[in-house]
């Protein structure tokens, strides 16, 4: 280990909370409960470092409210997922979150299946990037470790990549250390053409420790999980033990 990779490896990794399911949860019945404002604020009690939420098109679980409330009454930073068409960039630009994460978006999808195509979609994503960023939104694209993708990112001019680790939690055994090794190469080289990393998709508290070992990723994205063990455990004592396995892989822990 090189000493500028330890240096890396022991920065703390930041943990965002994607908050989206509790929504999915009070939508199924209406109403107001249970509450996902209510939620980001006991993530941030719970050691999160940020907020979570995708507004989708279909509005199946976070709402436009749901936006304002967490702009007006969080203090962490929000990072709003969303596809890149107009109507969603007018809400970005209206809100101002902290950082926009591009996501592909299918009608049909139960969730995100797969990384966006910035190769086939640079020059509209470009213009979308190039607004983002001149209202001071930082800009983050969700893509599969793929090199042409990467460098792609960097060329449209995004702050960060968020690395999809889908896959990667789906397999098991030596094609899950490939679908690693693809991850640890991607990270390394967004890092290298002077991009953020993060990672995300589901990760779980078995699968989380050797992506947060990969020293150029600098955040984790989780909400799925930590929303389904929150049943069993209540949702800040999975946030800290979701915290604790990342500090534990990382060889860091906070002070």
């Amino acid at each position: 280990m090189t000493r500028e990779t330890k240096i890396m490896t022991e920065q703390l990794l930041r943990l965002g909370v994607n908050i989206d399911h509790v929504a999915t949860i009070r939508n199924a019945r209406g109403g107001v409960h249970p509450s996902p404002l209510h939620a980001a604020h006991l993530a941030a009690k719970a050691g999160a470092d940020g907020i979570t939420a995708h507004l989708r098109e279909d509005r199946r679980h976070i709402s436009d409210a749901d936006i304002s409330a967490l702009m007006a009454e969080i203090a962490l930073p929000l990072n709003l997922e969303m596809a890149a068409t107009a109507e969603m960039l007018e809400i970005a630009l209206s809100h101002k979150p902290n950082a926009c994460c591009i996501v592909p978006e299918k009608r049909e999808e139960l969730t995100t299946e797969g990384g966006l195509d910035v190769v086939g979609g640079k020059q509209h994503l470009s213009g979308f990037v190039g607004a983002l960023k001149a209202s001071g939104i930082r800009v983050s694209l969700f893509i599969d470790a793929n090199e042409g993708q990467i460098t792609a990112s960097a060329d449209i001019g995004a702050d960060i990549i968020e690395l999809h680790t889908g896959r990667y939690c789906e397999l098991e055994g030596r094609a899950r250390a490939d679908e690693l090794s693809r991850l640890v190469a991607g990270a390394e080289l967004g890092a290298k053409l002077g991009l953020e990393v993060h990672a995300g998709h589901g990760l779980n508290y078995e699968t989380v420790g050797d992506v947060a070992k990969i020293p150029q990723v600098q955040e984790l994205n989780i909400g799925h999980f930590l929303v389904g063990e929150a049943i069993f455990v209540g949702f800040e004592a999975s946030i800290k033990t979701m915290r604790k396995h990342m500090d534990t892989a990382r060889g860091s822990a906070r002070s």
